[in-house]
């Protein structure tokens, strides 16, 4: 098979040995990965893979057919169609992953929009729901709102019944992000600057990092949580903690890649369970930034650096 190949920092599409399942495990034509932010991190050496993942061979979401099975696979057989988070390697023409970790991909969603939508709606659905509890009526803030897992968690907040507020810092998204919101529920976008008198907040999610955190508690609830799952404004940062204390509130930080084998599925099986629903019925939206071919790696991996984008950048498997 051929695959997108971390060398020296570089990408290439290079041939690898292709991969063979093991006892639980579907083999993956690959038609659909997802970019995400770990992927910039991997690149640079910020990010390693876990053990058991390509260490060369980024890609953290995928959809596709599958085409063989492990031993005592019970779920799953060649043809049907998956999509899946995985701790790496998604970004090839094949990919093994755990059928405990697998979706059926609902009838009529189309391959770039699969392959964009397990990472960032499991991040979200995972962050908002599991960490923070988040329940309806509550208020809601999402930086980031315009990239794939801010847009997942403006849409599942809202459709929880949630107040939600969202940050765009490109002024030319903001129509875009507040349309695809809407759809969805109460929320309203707003510039990054722009927060700070629409709360108290009982959630926030973080996707900016460093730079909003004391800002954020001051926007704080009593007994708000802050859910830190992106860092790409920076990543160190001084704090308040008596604000953190008179608010009674806590700030968490969040990955899915590195959880067993175990928590995984647990997220999987909570994404199919309340998401997929809504999802198969036309009641979410994986907007898509742009498609690009696998082989052409290198200028999707610069296109999500530039930033301005809505949505999911998917690389597609010829």
């Amino acid at each position: 098979m051929r695959a997108v190949t971390i060398v020296d920092g570089a990408l290439e599409w290079r041939e690898h040995p292709d991969p063979e399942p093991a006892a639980g495990e579907l083999l993956v034509a690959v038609r659909a990965a997802g970019l995400n932010g770990a992927d910039m991190m991997q690149r640079r050496g910020l990010y390693p893979a876990p053990p058991g993942a390509p260490a060369d061979i980024p890609g953290l979401e995928l959809a596709g057919e599958v085409v063989a099975i492990g031993r005592d696979v019970t779920h799953f057989a060649p043809g049907d169609r998956v999509m899946a988070v995985v701790a790496g390697g998604g970004q090839a023409e094949l990919a093994v992953v755990h059928e405990r970790h697998a979706l059926a991909i609902p009838e009529g969603l189309g391959w770039p929009q699969a392959g964009g939508f397990p990472e960032v709606f499991a991040t979200a659905h995972d962050a908002l729901f599991i960490q923070c509890g988040l329940a309806m009526g509550e208020r809601v803030l999402v930086h980031g709102a315009a990239g794939g897992v801010g847009i997942a968690g403006v849409q599942l907040a809202a459709r929880a019944g949630a107040s939600v507020v969202a940050t765009v810092r490109a002024s030319d998204l903001r129509d875009a992000v507040a349309t695809i919101g809407r759809s969805c529920g109460d929320v309203e976008v707003v510039a990054p600057d722009a927060f700070g008198d629409r709360g108290p907040f009982d959630v926030v999610l973080e996707l900016v990092g460093a730079p909003n955190i004391a800002a954020n508690i001051d926007a704080l609830a009593i007994g708000g949580r802050i859910s830190v799952i992106g860092v790409g404004g920076g990543a160190s940062t001084e704090m308040n903690l008596l604000a953190l204390m008179g608010k009674r509130a806590r700030i968490q930080g969040s990955t899915l890649r590195a959880r067993s084998l175990e928590e995984k599925a647990a997220v999987a099986r909570a994404l199919e369970r309340s998401v997929l629903p809504l999802l198969q019925r036309g009641e979410l939206q994986v907007p898509l930034a742009a498609e690009v071919p696998m082989a052409d790696a290198e200028s999707a991996y610069e296109r999500f650096a530039a930033g301005g984008k809505l949505g999911k950048i998917v690389l597609m498997s010829s």
